[in-house]
């Protein structure tokens, strides 16, 4: 390869690969330096320069002069000696290849690196290139690839699963994902399994943010900063819930985020391949967070420990389902979502008063009847009721029949 040649196929990478032509010579240089230093079994080290215009290359070897430093021992000052062999340009081309190519790779991925560590967090719009049965990979744009991984984390505890269940996706179909990692290539840490030759960038249809983005995308209140999502909790692929909060008093946000019959939240179920989305109103109150939190079940009364930062919730009988959910799973995203621990519990196994007027109160008396299900209306001094049921054509058990009014 003459030595013009070698500069125009550096000039024709660089633009190819959107790199610095400049910083793919230097690189180039000293990768050379290295190997004529192999090649020409130098005693010292070498230094390669390569002309910008002629591409015509130079080696010298770094002579030391004087002393070595005592502390050190290393030399502060070296000459320059000419040892460039005659065929140079021909001993250049055979090592080149697979150093340009090594070069190249790894300044793509600085480059990346550099565009896209500032937009973790950022939702990007991608089409499937292809997948594996570990990892999809999605092209961004033209040059740039990022990696959804959706791997088995029993055989692979170090790596991640990014996809949710039951989504499977097709060679050219567009996808909405959240980028949640940019690999640094010059970063000291311990390297993933196979990371030069995956995508630098690793992008996320699980992660809670996800459904963040989206609703920014579908809602304008809530990008405008009218409307506040304080916070998520999702079981990715089957539920999700959202509480909002209004910075403007006379806004609804869940009204807002939901839309005229559904139409905003609607499609981010079907960006999210019909995962459920409950939208519900976020409360300074515990007692009331915690109650909406549950929706769509009627909660009775919650009682909170704010110490403990625990809630005690009492729900109607025909309610203790609902409120628990398919496998616990609405109770367990209630938890997520509020950051309290609560416990669900009805009324007749509590023996609560249903009629209860402290301020966690949380359905409205007119709806209760006192005497449901037959049980006793005598209540402790610990305000607990009791559990047995009532005498016929009598409030009270036999236990407590004094109190009867009767």
């Amino acid at each position: 390869m003459a030595s013009s040649e070698l500069i125009e196929a550096l000039q024709a990478l660089a633009h190819e690969r959107k790199i610095d032509e400049f910083y793919l010579i230097e690189r180039l240089e000293q990768s050379l330096a290295k190997s004529y230093e192999r090649i020409l079994d130098l005693e010292w080290d070498a230094r390669v320069t390569i002309d910008r215009q002629t591409g015509r290359i130079y080696v010298y070897e770094l002579v030391p002069v004087g002393e070595p430093d005592e502390e050190t021992g290393e030399y502060e000052e070296y000459e320059e000696r000419d040892v460039t062999p005659a065929d140079v340009s021909r001993i250049a081309a055979q090592n080149a290849k697979g150093v340009i190519a090594s070069i190249v790779r790894e300044a793509g991925r600085q480059s990346i690196f550099e565009e896209f560590s500032d937009r973790v967090g950022d939702l990007v719009t991608g089409t499937v290139l292809q997948g594996t049965p570990d990892f999809t990979i999605i092209k961004i744009r033209d040059g740039v690839e990022a990696e959804l991984p959706h791997y088995d984390v029993k055989r692979n505890p170090n790596e991640r699963n990014e996809r949710p269940a039951g989504e499977h996706y097709r060679h050219n179909q567009r996808l909405k994902v959240l980028i949640i990692e940019v690999r640094d290539p010059n970063s000291d840490a311990p390297k993933m399994r196979g990371e030069q030759a995956r995508p630098p960038i690793v992008v996320s249809r699980t992660h809670p943010d996800l459904i963040r983005r989206l609703f920014e995308i579908e809602v304008p209140e809530i990008y405008d900063g009218m409307v506040e999502i304080k916070s998520i909790a999702r079981e990715p692929g089957a539920r999700s819930k959202v509480a909002v909060a209004s910075r403007e008093a006379n806004l609804d946000p869940v009204g807002a985020c939901v839309g005229p019959k559904g139409s905003r939240v609607r499609m981010v179920v079907e960006e999210l391949r019909n995962e459920r989305v409950d939208v519900i109103q976020w409360a300074e109150d515990p007692a009331v967070y915690v109650a909406n939190a549950l929706s769509p079940a009627k909660v009775t009364r919650v009682m909170v420990d704010e110490e403990n930062h625990y809630a005690t919730v009492i729900v109607p009988d025909d309610q203790l389902s609902l409120a628990i959910g398919k496998e616990g799973q609405n109770a367990r995203l209630a938890a997520r979502l509020t950051g309290w621990h609560i416990d669900i519990k009805s009324t007749s196994f509590t023996g609560e008063p249903l009629a209860a007027s402290d301020g966690n109160m949380l359905i409205d008396e007119a709806e209760i009847d006192d005497d449901e299900a037959g049980v006793c209306a005598f209540v402790g001094e610990d305000g607990v009721r009791c559990r047995n049921h009532a005498r016929p054509g009598s409030r009270y058990c036999g236990v407590h029949a004094e109190f009867d009014e009767a």
